[in-house]
């Protein structure tokens, strides 16, 4: 058996769509190993997309995907794909047809999704980082689950070409590491970014964002907010939303459904694939959107764009939850997580639809289990918010 199979006791990484690619022989990644969530193309292997109908379906891809491949060409090694949610749509990491990867820093609990191999890889020492993707928290939320980093970019910042996609106007190419310096060098390689950060101005608080969290959660991030604020300066609390951020969820669950639609109906009429039943419902109501809906959520997110980046200039920080809690147990019942969902993407979805940075960092815990906090920043300040995170994690 293959090397990292026979080691990967936690689940985490594809069988049936395993590939390795050496990197380069030198470069400031070189040395390091890093597994692919298996939504990312790697020339001749099919790419898994969670769904058994997905690979039966598909032929292998042509080409490397150009962020693995500027991983590759920096030095690092690819060691495998890893497991991802159905259609890469769900927030728990468990999939129907292959299993839940082993959260190994909550045992018994979900790693979070979609990207739930790759953070469950990173968090277990099996790889030095891993790519996993965030479209509406499935970097940030299993980064959190397992006390790693995790990074969503700035939208459209790093290519997503040879990448399945879920709603294209969220999409992000994300990834996770355990080491701050680690984390921050694959950030500047992603990003193409050798250049200095800009240094933090001011720190803010989102109090309603805060206000999803449970009660443990708020407690334990206060010694966290306090880190921060030592290194930026006076918190200032602030209200992101201009109405409650039930509202801003639905601005972006109306797209996102319509777009996933749309990127897949011909597939799913076609094919007809078996999905698991809480994808296979999500599915099914993307399937129903109303274009009024899609238009009117179209056009409150440019008017919340537009208000984020005034709220973010002159590098301001804000610091949030990024999860409600921590992880939930496996095999939570259906509305334990739909429970989740209604109080976590209302958190998730400000950097969603104002398409910002947000960096997850390991700084807390509850009853034992991870909880990060999340800091965002206004559009391209990603490498501020990377050098911050290192400054954060070695202090």
């Amino acid at each position: 058996m293959n090397e990292i199979l026979d080691k990967d006791k936690l689940g985490a990484f594809c069988r049936h769509t395993h590939i390795e690619r050496d990197g380069a022989a030198s470069g400031p990644l070189a040395g390091l190993t890093f597994a692919a969530k298996d939504i990312y193309d790697v020339a001749g292997q099919k790419t898994g997309f969670g769904s058994p109908d997905w690979v039966r379906t598909h032929d292998p891809a042509t080409r490397t995907a150009p962020a693995v491949q500027q991983l590759l060409d920096a030095g690092a090694r690819l060691v495998g794909k890893t497991h991802t949610e159905e259609m890469a749509w769900s927030l728990t990491g468990e999939n129907a047809h292959y299993g839940t990867p082993v959260n190994i820093r909550a045992p018994g609990r979900v790693p979070g999704g979609s990207s739930s191999g790759s953070a469950s890889a990173v968090a277990g020492g099996l790889v030095d980082f891993a790519l996993g993707s965030d479209t509406g928290g499935s970097v940030r939320l299993p980064a959190s689950y397992c006390g790693v980093l995790g990074m969503r970019p700035t939208h459209d910042r790093i290519s997503l070409e040879g990448v399945c996609p879920l709603a294209p106007s969220f999409d992000t190419c994300g990834w996770f590491a355990r080491d701050a310096g680690v984390f921050e060098r694959v950030g500047r390689v992603l990003l193409r970014d050798d250049g200095p950060a800009a240094k933090p101005g001011r720190l803010l608080v989102a109090q309603d964002a805060f206000a999803f969290a449970d009660e443990p959660a708020k407690s334990a991030l206060k010694p966290a907010l306090e880190k921060v604020a030592a290194v930026i300066g006076t918190p200032e609390n602030v209200t992101v939303g201009d109405e409650s951020l039930t509202k801003w969820m639905d601005y972006f669950r109306f797209p996102q459904g319509a777009e996933a639609w749309e990127c897949h109906r011909e597939w799913v009429t076609r094919t007809k694939p078996r999905f698991g039943p809480a994808v296979g419902s999500r599915i099914a109501w993307a399937a129903t959107v109303a274009p009024q809906d899609v238009a009117r959520a179209r056009a409150r997110r440019e008017e919340i764009t537009g208000r984020m980046d005034e709220m973010l200039r002159d590098n301001a920080v804000l610091a949030l939850p990024s999860a409600p809690g921590a992880a939930l147990p496996r095999s939570s019942p259906p509305e334990v997580i739909d429970e989740l969902r209604a109080r976590a993407l209302p958190m998730l979805c400000i950097a969603g639809l104002a398409r910002l940075p947000q960096v997850s960092l390991p700084l807390a815990t509850v009853d034992g289990y991870p909880l990060g906090l999340s800091l965002i920043a206004a559009r391209g300040n990603d490498t501020m918010l990377l050098a911050l995170a290192s400054r954060l994690m070695k202090a």
